[in-house]
């Protein structure tokens, strides 16, 4: 069976570039393309009556087959295999279930900027997902520029050891298949020796064995600025067109990448934000 990408396509209103970025990254592992279909429970604070509540089921049946209709439309539009399905009930047990059925490599969300809940969906409804299936996920801005193969790839690393864990790992075929150049953004302690740390960031990234080889690694160092600040305008100085943040599991991105600096990253950034796993450390 072949590997999937899983896409969570009902979750903003960028299912359909959510899927082309997933199509073409998954295009060098040979990875199908899943759209799955969260279907959203409605509840009421009070009980309607048979005949509103049979317009509304009827409502909710017509909004199910459009939505339906168009993911199939999508999915027939992107190369390579895609399919789409279905799931009802919470966000956790239904992806869980889809990425052990579809062997997936990771999840991509789309991202628009009305999020306004963004933070709650993270906190309350990705974190979980990402813990339980230990996937790499990617999401996608509504700004983001059109889907392409990553040509500048930024890092973003603090001076704290990590390890990619398996699925992490598995990724590095996709990275390797990118014509691009590697930035590490590393986020510096004010009391770093820069030229010590520059040097262990550098070692972690080679030991991590995400990168290729013998691939080129820049270094930009971030010294005064907050976290989210450094890795946006890192971001904007090499022209990344793609943000790779660390996923620590004990504190999701570890000291310096807390849930709040995660958050202002996603909402503000208007390139895809890809967070690998790490494993615990000891």
């Amino acid at each position: 069976m072949s590997p999937s990408i899983l896409v969570l396509a009902n979750v903003s209103a960028t299912a359909e570039r959510a899927a082309r970025y997933a199509a073409k990254l998954g295009a060098p592992l040979h990875a199908n393309v899943v759209l799955l279909n969260l279907l959203a429970l409605n509840t009421y604070p009070v009980m309607l009556t048979p005949e509103l509540a049979e317009i509304e089921t009827r409502e909710a049946a017509l909004e199910r087959n459009e939505r339906l209709e168009g993911l199939w439309s999508i999915a027939r539009q992107l190369p390579g295999l895609a399919v789409v399905e279905e799931a009802t009930g919470p966000m956790f047990d239904a992806v869980t279930t889809a990425v052990r059925q579809h062997q997936s490599l990771m999840l991509v969300m789309g991202l628009s900027p009305e999020h306004s809940l963004l933070d709650h969906l993270l906190h309350n409804q990705i974190l979980p997902v990402l813990r339980a299936t230990h996937l790499p996920l990617l999401l996608v801005p509504e700004a983001a520029p059109p889907p392409g193969l990553p040509r500048r790839v930024l890092l973003a690393l603090d001076s704290n050891p990590f390890t990619p864990n398996a699925a992490a790992r598995h990724l590095a075929p996709l990275l390797a298949a990118c014509p691009a150049t590697f930035t590490i953004a590393h986020l510096a302690d004010e009391d770093e020796s820069l030229e010590f740390s520059n040097q262990l960031v550098r070692a972690e990234m080679r030991a991590s064995m995400l990168l290729p080889e013998n691939a080129p690694v820049e270094l930009y160092q971030i010294t005064k600025q907050s976290a989210a600040d450094g890795i946006l305008q890192a971001s904007f100085d090499t022209q990344a067109d793609l943000v790779v943040l660390i996923a620590r599991p004990r504190s999701f991105l570890g000291r310096l990448f807390h849930r709040s600096v995660t958050a202002q990253v996603i909402s503000r950034s208007q390139k895809p934000v890809l967070l690998l796993p790490a494993e615990e450390s000891d």
